[in-house]
């Protein structure tokens, strides 16, 4: 299956480029970053805090079948423009894994298609390369394809 979410990670450097196009208009591309309850459903976890605004804050919270928590992430958002982009830091809690940098930028294409481009920037290249070892790749096409399916149904 194709992975329609591209990740780009050139090496020597600490970040990863991420982009996706979406057969949906810009506004419900941003929704689904800024509603807790659509945020929930695509990325299948608990929205425990959801303030979005300079200086707001989230926590999610994922569990297994049996209510075991199994990933806990928070963090700050920077800025907050609505339709337009989203900066924020991203830590995963007990995890060997430092906070990390997310600018997220929206694009409008057509009536009804946009882009997210992502850019996470990682504390060291060594950081970065340890994430890329996970099954990142799969899971973040997974939980984009989930976004489009979840907020198709919302048209």
């Amino acid at each position: 299956m194709e992975r329609k979410t591209k990740i780009n990670a050139e090496d020597g450097n600490q970040d990863l480029l991420i982009t996706r196009e979406f057969d949906l208009p810009l506004e419900l591309l941003f929704k689904a970053y800024e509603e807790a309850e659509i945020v929930a459903q695509w990325m299948n976890t608990k929205v425990l805090k959801l303030e979005n605004k300079k200086h707001g804050s989230y926590q999610f919270e994922t569990s297994d079948a049996h209510g075991n928590v199994v990933m806990r992430a928070n963090g700050t958002i920077h800025a907050f423009v609505p339709n337009r982009k989203i900066i924020r830091t991203f830590e995963m809690e007990n995890t060997p894994f430092p906070v990390q940098l997310e600018f997220l930028e929206f694009e409008s294409l057509a009536e009804n298609r946009s882009k997210l481009s992502m850019q996470i920037v990682y504390r060291s290249v060594a950081d970065r390369n340890q994430m890329l070892q996970l099954p990142f790749a799969q899971g973040i096409n997974r939980a984009h394809n989930r976004l489009q399916d979840v907020v198709s149904n919302l048209k």
